[in-house]
């Protein structure tokens, strides 16, 4: 069991979710007040997308990241940073041609994901470890292009969370750590749920943990109704958790949530379970991670639990 747990808020995903639920933010603004909002809640980490506010929908903007960080680390609040470099994946083939994307398709390569980490250089960015068919679309990774894209967040001096929505993706990761694209002691995140990865409960859970490297620290989420048991379930199996609306939009049935009340009912459960939520400096100096605001990697806090 883990008693000392990173809190994750993944405050909005690329998905068609914002006429679901209201609280999905959408303009920067409104994600950065969300990322605070999580913060002030009790979350460790905001994970971000970035979405065009004129529809919504997903965004690449190099801007709209910056106007995001910007608004977060002028607050008045500490959280560690973790930007999204997995958008651009999604294929759909075209019917009359198949050879071609069709309508919904949105590809962008290694270098072109790999922008916003490298110029706005914040602790963690995501790094999805495998392609998948990722309900009715296929989410594309190929092997050449994750290895490119790992030396990169490598050379920016980012630590990647390696996410992986099933086994295969937990190999691979372990492969990049083998042939030294991967620094440190590796941080995955077990992505459960997603039609058609890996599945929401404790058995997919143990058998990907059990894969894992020796030295690995590691995080789990389930999607939807599965957020909140995939959060006991991790924390009981000694990993690290996440919620937010990028994942879930419920807090409970019929009742449409919040970012912020998605990490207090997180943090509550994790309280309850007799383990306690770390602080983002705590975070930093338990994953060694970069402080923004003195640029060097933050140092074990004695008797913080890290």
């Amino acid at each position: 069991m883990n008693r000392n747990v990173i809190l994750t808020c993944a405050v909005t995903g690329a998905g068609d979710t914002t006429g679901k639920n209201p609280n999905v933010p959408v303009t920067p603004k409104q994600i950065a007040d969300d990322c605070i909002a999580a913060a002030k809640a009790g979350a460790s980490v905001a994970h971000i997308h970035v979405r065009d506010p004129e529809t919504g929908c997903i965004s690449h903007s190099v801007d709209h990241f910056r106007e995001v960080m910007a608004r977060v680390r002028e607050a008045d609040v500490d959280i560690v940073m973790n930007i999204t470099a997995g958008g651009g994946g999604d294929w759909i083939p075209d019917v009359v041609d198949p050879s071609r994307g069709g309508p919904g398709t949105d590809i962008q390569t290694p270098a072109q994901r790999h922008e916003p980490v490298g110029e706005l250089l914040p602790e963690l960015c995501t790094l999805d470890c495998g392609s998948l068919n990722f309900g009715d679309m296929v989410y594309v990774n190929p092997a050449d292009w994750l290895r490119e894209h790992a030396r990169l967040v490598q050379q920016a001096g980012v630590k990647p969370e390696l996410e992986c929505f099933d086994l295969g993706h937990v190999r691979f990761a372990r492969q990049l750590q083998q042939e030294g694209l991967i620094d440190g002691d590796p941080l995955y995140q077990l992505c459960l749920g997603i039609p058609w990865g890996a599945e929401a409960d404790p058995e997919t859970m143990l058998v990907m943990r059990n894969k894992l490297p020796a030295n690995a620290h590691w995080g789990a989420f389930g999607i939807g109704r599965h957020q909140m048991p995939m959060v006991a379930q991790a924390v009981l199996l000694g990993g690290h958790a996440r919620v937010g609306l990028e994942d879930n939009l419920y807090l409970k049935k019929g009742v449409l949530a919040t970012n912020a009340q998605l990490v207090e009912k997180a943090a509550s459960l994790i309280d309850n379970l007799g383990s306690r939520v770390m602080t983002p400096a705590e975070t930093r100096a338990h994953l060694g991670l970069r402080d923004p605001r003195t640029g060097k990697t933050a140092e074990k806090i004695e008797g913080g639990g890290a």
